[in-house]
């Protein structure tokens, strides 16, 4: 059994762990609230966004588009997005098993995979891949990027898409659901046709000006890098509230290690002091 001091000393241990796992879970807290605000603020755009790309494209003729022409798939490019740190639960383990997946499905049908990696934990991983092409490998990204910060993955894969290195662009990040819910999905950005896209009612009836050709012309790469910026936004959220909660529940187990401590340290503490009594009884009796 473990001395009064050993456990002690792991108690004492624990508790300097919780108090690091509880601090990890406000910060991540207070993240996660900032984030989630954001994501949910620009949904709706990035929604309208898809919805008007799709409108757009019934209402012109887009086989001219470089943006817009559908090519059969013999390269695709996968833009995946990790965190650079760890200690968030199964977030990045998740989007690196979807990664593995799709890649070996890729591997079946003869599509040649391209990676645009967000992430350090992203680029460690691919790091492994020899006959697999990482163009570019982004790290320590702005937790709510603008524009600007987005703009030279947005050149990158319009210019490669145009260029016909590549037939289809896919975001692979983690949706945010809920503070408890998030899930790993996968976002066509090019070509900029959403076939499965519902459209509004009200934007069935919009006319364009000066007409929906102009429009499309114009509005085109600003809506993709609305629906790039969402996607990240998606990321960050899910990201903070999957940190906040392995940090919760790290807090949680380390309360009750801590009573589990407590409790064997209290009995090594009474074996001890029988003992001392039954020694002492003992010598008593032997002088008697």
């Amino acid at each position: 059994m473990a001395s009064t001091q050993q456990h002690k000393g792991r108690i004492k241990s624990v508790k300097n762990t919780k108090q690091i796992t509880k601090a990890m879970e406000l910060v991540s807290a207070s993240k996660m609230r900032r984030a989630q605000e954001q994501t949910l603020r620009t949904r709706d755009y990035s929604t309208l966004a898809r919805q008007l790309l799709t409108r757009l494209r019934e209402l012109t003729d887009v086989s001219k588009h470089p943006l817009f022409v559908e090519r059969t798939v013999k390269t695709k490019l996968y833009i995946v997005i990790t965190s650079d740190r760890g200690l968030a639960g199964a977030y990045n383990s998740n989007v690196l098993r979807q990664l593995t997946r799709a890649l070996q499905a890729d591997k079946e049908a003869k599509v040649t995979p391209k990676l645009l990696v967000v992430g350090k934990q992203a680029a460690r991983f691919v790091a492994r891949f020899e006959d697999i092409e990482v163009i570019a490998a982004y790290s320590d990204f702005q937790e709510q990027p603008t524009a600007n910060d987005l703009r030279p993955i947005l050149n990158t894969i319009t210019e490669l898409y145009e260029q016909k290195q590549i037939d289809a662009v896919d975001a692979l990040f983690t949706d945010y659901k809920s503070s408890v819910l998030q899930e790993v999905k996968f976002d066509r950005l090019l070509p900029a046709a959403f076939s499965e896209t519902k459209i509004s009612t009200d934007l069935e009836k919009a006319v364009f000006e000066p007409s929906p050709q102009a429009v499309l012309d114009n509005v085109t790469l600003r809506l993709i890098e609305a629906e790039l910026m969402q996607v990240f936004f998606e990321a960050q959220a899910s990201e903070h509230s999957m940190r906040m909660m392995a940090m919760k529940n790290a807090t949680d187990n380390a309360n009750e290690l801590v009573d589990d401590l407590t409790l064997a340290f209290n009995t090594a503490r009474q074996a001890a002091i029988t003992q001392e009594i039954t020694e002492i009884v003992g010598g008593a009796a032997a002088l008697e």
